[in-house]
């Protein structure tokens, strides 16, 4: 097909190599056990308060636990160059670090329960606990996947808060997954292996808890 007289011949379309990585790269930030932690914690505040103190303080003391206070002592070793970045990619950094946030979440879940915090704000704390208590120890072996568990158990919570409501953002989980393989962070089966960790220890923590 030959343009017009006198116009340029048209542009063909093309796609940068490096898209699918920027794409992945996206995910795995938006995405990142920290962040939707917090966002899990800001929905159970408002879901289960009454007023607006009581919301901040749910939200202060379980923020603090589950994403602030680890996200600083992750920036600190960082920072101190302690960890090679802020992925910890090596298995032998995460293994000390875990360590560190399986401290977080207990004091979460005692400081929660100590409040009189609703009982799924504490179970979804304690859940938190045992999963990084669990990949701690997987750690010495092999390099479970953080990403995928803390994308699939914040869902996993909302699902049995709302029912049906949330399903469509399962979706995030296999993307979640895709990025962190096709970054080559992670196998298939590191990727599989903390989706089912997160369902297995946030369900089996809420049954506990007597949420389900």
């Amino acid at each position: 097909m030959q343009a017009p007289s006198g116009l340029p011949p048209p542009i063909p379309l093309r796609v940068r190599a490096r898209v699918w990585t920027d794409v992945a790269r996206i995910f795995s930030t938006v995405c990142n056990p920290f962040l939707t932690a917090l966002l899990l914690f800001v929905i159970l505040a408002g879901a289960r308060s009454r007023t607006n103190a009581e919301f901040w303080v749910l939200l202060g003391n379980s923020a603090f636990f589950t994403s602030i206070g680890p996200m600083l002592y992750v920036f600190w070793l960082y920072a101190t160059d302690r960890i090679s970045d802020l992925d910890m990619s090596k298995r032998e950094e995460r293994e000390q670090v875990f360590v560190v946030f399986v401290i977080f979440f207990v004091l979460g879940t005692i400081d929660l329960w100590l409040i009189g915090a609703p009982a799924i704000v504490t179970a979804s704390m304690a859940g938190y606990a045992v999963s990084s208590l669990v990949v701690q120890w997987i750690t010495r072996y092999w390099k479970i996947s953080t990403h995928a568990l803390g994308i699939t158990a914040p869902l996993i919570a909302l699902c049995v808060i709302y029912g049906p409501r949330p399903l469509p953002f399962l979706v995030l989980i296999p993307i979640v997954c895709w990025a962190r393989v096709y970054l080559r962070a992670h196998t298939v089966l590191q990727v599989c292996a903390g989706v089912g960790l997160a369902t297995v220890s946030t369900l089996t923590v809420f049954r506990l808890f007597k949420v389900i």
